[in-house]
């Protein structure tokens, strides 16, 4: 039997053995990559009755905040209330139709209040509070008050000295 020889190359050379597997740069690439991902996966899936709820309040608060100039302009005093299907408008002229439904099914008011618009330039403290149906927990609520504009306030906290 032959004894089995190493071989060497003619250069002399010693080759290094290969080595197998990745590279700590590597991994954290493909970690940064997989983070960047879930987070845009995350910011892409929103609540949508949330979302919901926010675009009413934000419609409803400029409708408000219109009526209001509207009621200013006219000297005619302008009413917000609630109704079964939506909101109406009382005062407002027939030429500038507004809305009368929310754009969802998912909205109602929690309370039916009536809010007053004008025509006196500063009115009263107002509070709107807007609540999912879907949700009850989630609610939204638009605050005046009676100077500046309706703003947005999510739950039903309010900052000090508003409504």
């Amino acid at each position: 039997m032959l004894p089995l020889l190493l071989t060497v190359p003619i250069t002399g050379a010693v080759r290094p053995a290969r080595q197998h597997g990745f590279t700590l740069i590597e991994l954290l690439v493909v970690v940064a990559i997989m983070a960047i991902a879930t987070a845009g996966v995350g910011m892409a899936l929103r609540d949508s009755s949330g979302t919901a709820l926010e675009r009413e309040a934000q419609r409803l608060a400029v409708l408000l905040e219109s009526a209001r100039a509207q009621s200013r302009m006219t000297a005619n005093p302008v009413r917000w209330r609630p109704t079964a299907t939506g909101f109406i408008f009382e005062g407002i002229a027939s030429t500038q139709p507004f809305p009368l439904h929310w754009l969802g099914q998912d909205v109602r008011v929690s309370s039916p209040n009536a809010v007053t618009l004008g025509p006196e330039p500063i009115i009263g403290p107002q509070r709107i509070q807007l609540v999912s149906i879907s949700q009850p927990a989630h609610s939204l609520t638009l605050t005046t008050d009676g100077l500046r504009p309706f703003s947005v306030l999510i739950g039903s906290d309010t900052r000090p000295g508003e409504p």
